[in-house]
């Protein structure tokens, strides 16, 4: 509790709050002075509770804490029957409840703030089934869930870009580097213009460089328009291919069907349809539903503890329990349900029967979808690898017969590419000579030049031919891109005349069987609207259903609650009880060894055994406070005395090595003497 307190009174002291309190003055506060500290916590969560408690009556003040406690998903420590406790002490201002709730706000200031903010947006106000029957109500909630929608997908993509480590510095440094890159480029087209204006007719050369580069761009315009028009074309003929399929097999199963048949196949596919809307889809859709608001109260629910899943597994256990002796007890009860027990199973296993085969076509349609789109997909992709399309029986076997011909031709031009190749060679060696010739002949021109005084002249005129010479090839291809185009459209228009020209009996027998589809259309829209208006409805009444369970699983949590509180109450009772009469036998018994097992005498006991021991111990203690000082000058002289052996321990040494030494002296000069 005291961590409690310090880790408040810490952030309360800290920026934004500014308190100034320590332990003695937050616990010495009044109700109504923590009531207001907490209205300041929550006004930082979320601006709009900023206000003063005194100037609010306390019935509001506790309403408005706990609506937004309740946005803020707060749960009190403790089960479901404290909530009760939980609002009365939030109203009087009790420390019990103001600690925890004050400590896990503080805790989670940041990612209440958020909560709090999304709130404003995101809590969605339950309209009644009733009011939504009109159209504008239901239609103005249906622009209210879009924007909410909306909202959730902005509010994202605001969190993921805020995540995604864009910063200011980052795009100023990429700014500082694109504007150095400018200043180089800058740079070069500076020292480009110089080495340019050296040259003679500069501009006229400038000029016929940005007709070229004019040209070049819309060459690649045309390029694109025209693998526009190639895209368009062929969608244009894969649409007819899925129309002439579409009709084929319309007439493959016309051929040999009768108005009987087609009515008998409608009536199977519309009593295949009305089998998915009424019984299949509503029963997953429900299913669907039943997963996504236990995952939703999931996510809503707070960390369960592992004493919490132990209780939830008991209850668990004892409501199987319980459904198991009631079925025990209907079967043996209602002797009616034996015959008719057969027929339901009967039922029961046709239903599957019918699930699962409704499940397969369902399946084997899909299938039969995706080898479609394989198919066109493959046959795409083969028309994409030579242009056309894929060949069956006899078309192949003249393809097979057209690539002989053609490999027979491939190997009269491989022998024609080889002596042409042969002769390349020749032509390259004759072009070096006449090179080197030339460049000795433009050596001799350029001395020449210079001695009569016109140095560049052979230059520039070569340079105009030049030009002169890109020039007509730029118009030679303009002019033949002009006629390539217009010999495109001309063909695009004959082949889309002539597929319009294919399609029209087909648009004729398609226009009553659109006419038929639009009624049939009609008729599900009408059957739909009857459905959503049914759904409306059972939905309506499964939310007041709900609500009531939910009020009965309230009401019975606190019973239960409150009986398992009282049954433990009765059990200490009750053993506080057999110990209190199991001592008054002991005690009042006349046997002295049941006196001897009485808790009095035991306690009593163990008082008089610790008396002893303690005067024993402060004797041993009085003994060593009078012996201390004693002791203390009888060590002190010991280490003297053992620093004085030191002493003589190493005088004594010294003299030894003093006297090794000299008689080594003596012993050298004695040796002096006899030499």
């Amino acid at each position: 509790m005291t961590d409690q307190l310090k880790f408040i009174v810490e952030k309360l002291n800290k920026e934004p709050f500014k308190k100034n309190f320590n332990l003695i003055t937050f616990d010495s506060l009044e109700p109504m002075q923590l009531l207001q500290v907490l209205n300041d916590v929550v006004a930082e969560i979320d601006s709009k509770h900023s206000v003063d408690i005194r100037e609010e009556m306390p019935d509001q003040t506790a309403k408005r804490m706990l609506s937004i406690l309740a946005i803020l998903k707060y749960k009190p420590a403790g089960n479901s029957g404290d909530m009760s406790t939980f609002r009365q002490g939030l109203v009087v201002g009790s420390k019990p409840v103001i600690h925890p709730l004050l400590c896990w706000l503080l805790q989670k200031t940041g990612e209440l703030k958020k909560r709090a903010y999304l709130s404003r947006f995101l809590v969605k106000l339950e309209v009644p089934a009733e009011f939504l029957q009109d159209d504008i109500v239901s239609e103005t909630n249906k622009q209210y869930e879009d924007l909410m929608e909306n909202f959730k997908s902005l509010h994202k993509e605001c969190e993921q870009l805020k995540s995604s480590g864009f910063s200011t510095a980052e795009i100023r440094r990429d700014i500082s580097a694109m504007e150095e890159e400018k200043d180089q480029l800058m740079k070069r087209v500076e020292r480009l213009k110089k080495r340019v204006e050296t040259v003679q007719n500069h501009q006229r050369m400038l000029e016929i460089a940005s007709l070229l580069r004019v040209e070049k761009e819309r060459a690649d315009s045309l390029a694109l328009q025209k693998q526009e028009q190639r895209n368009q074309l062929f969608s244009a003929e894969q649409k007819l291919q899925r129309a002439q399929h579409q009709l084929k097999n319309m007439r493959h199963a016309a051929a040999d069907a009768k108005p009987e048949g087609l009515m008998k196949r409608l009536e199977e596919e519309i009593k295949f349809n009305t089998y998915l809307v009424s019984e299949k889809l509503p029963k997953e859709l429900e299913s669907k539903s039943q997963t996504l608001s236990f995952m939703q109260r999931v996510v809503n629910e707070q960390v369960i503890e592992d004493s919490d899943l132990a209780e939830l597994e008991t209850k668990i256990q004892q409501v199987n329990a319980e459904i198991n002796h009631l079925i025990e007890k209907r079967m043996r009860s209602d002797p009616m349900d034996d015959k008719l027990s057969l027929f339901r199973q009967q039922a029961a296993i046709i239903s599957r029967k019918k699930e699962t085969k409704a499940e397969e076509l369902q399946e084997a349609k899909e299938e039969i979808g995706n080898l479609e789109r394989e198919i066109a997909q493959k046959s795409s992709q083969a028309r994409d690898a030579d242009g056309s399309e894929m060949l069956r029986g006899d078309e192949f076997k003249r393809y097979v017969g057209k690539l002989r011909g053609k490999s027979l031709v491939f190997k009269k031009n491989r022998q024609e590419l080889a002596e042409l190749t042969a002769e390349c060679g020749v032509l390259q060696r004759t072009e070096q000579i006449l090179k080197q010739r030339h460049d000795s002949m433009q050596q001799q021109l350029q001395s020449i030049e210079q001695k009569r005084g016109i140095s560049g002249y052979s230059d520039t005129q070569e340079e105009l031919e030049r030009v002169s010479v890109l020039k007509s090839e730029v118009d030679e291809m303009k002019g033949r891109t002009l006629y390539d185009m217009s010999d495109m459209v001309k063909k695009l228009n004959s082949l889309i005349s002539d597929k319009k020209s294919a399609l029209a009996p087909v648009i004729k027998e398609l226009r009553p069987l659109r006419q038929k589809c639009q009624e049939v259309t009609q008729e599900h829209d009408e059957k739909k609207a009857q459905y959503d208006s049914c759904a409306a409805g059972l939905e309506s009444n499964c939310s007041k259903l709900e609500q009531e369970v939910r009020g009965l699983q309230e009401e019975f949590s606190q019973a239960e609650s409150q009986y398992h509180y009282i049954n433990l109450m009765i059990k200490s009772a009750e053993v506080q009880l057999q110990r209190a009469a199991d001592e008054m036998k002991a005690y009042v018994s006349p046997d002295s060894q049941e006196r001897r097992k009485a808790m009095r005498d035991q306690y009593s006991k163990n008082i008089q055994d610790q008396e002893n021991l303690g005067k024993k111990l402060r004797e041993k203690q009085k003994s060593v406070k009078e012996s201390h000082g004693p002791n203390m000058k009888q060590v002190k002289m010991w280490r003297d005395f053992e620093q004085l052996m030191d002493c003589k321990k190493m005088c004594f040494q010294k003299q030894q090595h003093l006297a090794t030494t000299e008689r080594v002296i003596q012993g050298g000069g004695e040796d002096r003497l006899i030499l």
